[in-house]
């Protein structure tokens, strides 16, 4: 098993222990700030487990059937998680406004525990996750940072209800932390849907690529240039690209040049059709030269 699945389980495992904790411990204090969270928490746990199998699977060699093997799971998983989350997030709305109308006392001394138990947990996932570079591990990441910020709140607004006797920061701290959290899922869920959508993945700069492949000598034009990525890590590019006449002979130079150019940009794996000069048709090498 890798770090990549290692560090999904390893969250994916602290959270179902503080899930159970935290719902405990809601009941205990009356706090629906967290008892909203646990269930919230409840369907990240399902979606942490998902995310660790997808990046077991991941990891499967390609077939004659699926040929860029399984590597997508990674992004379909994290796709899930933003769904749950989003999804997790309405319900603690529908459930935080009524107590925002008419408050209820908690145990803000349980609260305060509870919170600093969540802040140490949910801090060694994040440390954990936070150098992965797969989608799934990013929108993980994020989650727990949110979870960290969020407990840090809760923690301050728990000393508060403690002091000042103000029983209605729970329910706002519950609606401004959901809504904290729909903002950072949408944040996460552009780049996904553009990745679904095999856009060009965010950190790529397809002019920058247009410009190293015309940099390469004896080449005079890019065109069918198509770059995306099968995870946000994994970057493909197939491209069809106009060389001078005397560079045909030597295709497997050329190509490898261009490889060469290529992976200084990220690019892991590219196809590269080879044209001669008169074999760009007039219409592409006009398109091409106007942009």
């Amino acid at each position: 098993m890798g770090d990549r699945e290692k560090n999904v389980g390893f969250a994916a495992a602290l959270n179902i222990l503080f899930t159970f904790i935290e719902l405990i411990g809601g009941f205990l204090t009356n706090s629906l700030a967290l008892i909203a969270d646990a269930l919230h928490d409840f369907a990240d746990s399902f979606a942490l487990i998902i995310a660790w199998y997808a990046e077991i699977k991941a990891k499967k060699p390609a077939t004659s059937k699926m040929t860029f093997g399984y590597r997508r799971l990674s992004l379909l998983s994290a796709t899930f998680t933003i769904i749950v989350l989003v999804a997790g997030s309405l319900f603690v709305l529908t459930q935080a406004v009524p107590r925002l109308i008419s408050p209820e006392p908690v145990n803000a001394e349980g609260m305060v525990l509870i919170a600093v138990i969540g802040i140490t947990i949910n801090g060694l996932g994040y440390f954990r996750l936070k150098k992965g570079i797969s989608q799934s591990e990013k929108v993980l990441s994020w989650h727990l940072l949110e979870d960290i910020l969020g407990w840090i709140v809760l923690l301050i607004g728990s000393i508060i209800i403690r002091f000042w006797d103000k029983p209605v920061i729970d329910p706002i701290m519950t609606i401004g932390f959901t809504v904290f959290v729909l903002w950072g899922v949408s944040k996460n869920a552009k780049e996904i849907f553009n990745l679904l959508l095999e856009g060009v993945p965010e950190y790529i700069d397809i002019d920058e690529i247009k410009k190293s492949i015309l940099s390469v000598e004896g080449v005079k034009m890019v065109h069918d240039l198509h770059i995306w990525s099968l995870e946000g890590e994994t970057v493909l590019l197939t491209a069809h690209v106009v060389v001078e006449d005397k560079y045909l002979q030597t295709p497997d130079k050329m190509r490898q040049s261009i490889k060469s150019n290529l992976e200084g940009h990220h690019i892991e794996h590219s196809t590269l059709e080879l044209e001669g000069e008169g074999l760009c048709s007039a219409t592409e090498c006009l398109f091409e030269s106007k942009k």
